[in-house]
């Protein structure tokens, strides 16, 4: 397991996405594969303070195929760690890679996230998502790798 003092110096850059996901109230399985894309909002800056990520690429989910996309932006945070937030501003989790690994959860309402992200190598990192609530109940794992 690697560690990341600087949190979004480490994501910064171009990745290779592979998820997949399970749908546990209806037993269906899918995945999503693409890139996914951290860059500096601030360009030129040698600490970057702010970076917006994008990722797109297909869905399969069942017998659905399309494509399909997400935007986040983040925020550097005075100790190395970052703020998630969703594309209209809203705070999402606060993410600290300085260990190797970093577990949170997130309510959105009456949906629980639970999210843990583990840095595998300097090429290689893990999400893994549980998500319950109401109207959802699915768990995604993601490989992001170093393009």
């Amino acid at each position: 397991m690697g560690a990341a003092v600087d949190t979004l110096a480490f994501l910064l850059g171009a990745w290779q996405l592979e998820r997949s996901i399970t749908d546990h109230r209806s037993g269906t399985a899918g995945s999503f594969s693409g890139k996914a894309t951290l860059a500096a909002a601030d360009a030129g800056s040698q600490i970057p303070e702010r970076a917006h990520y994008e990722e797109s690429g297909e869905l399969r989910f069942g017998a659905c195929r399309s494509s399909a996309r997400r935007a986040l932006d983040y925020v550097r945070l005075n100790d190395g760690c970052v703020l998630l937030c969703f594309a209209d501003g809203r705070p999402f989790i606060e993410v600290d890679l300085s260990e190797g690994t970093c577990s949170r959860t997130h309510d959105c309402g009456p949906d629980i996230y639970e999210i843990e992200m583990v840095v595998i190598s300097h090429d290689l990192v893990q999400e893994r998502w549980r998500v319950r609530g109401p109207s959802k109940d699915y768990s995604a794992v993601t490989a992001l790798s170093r393009k």
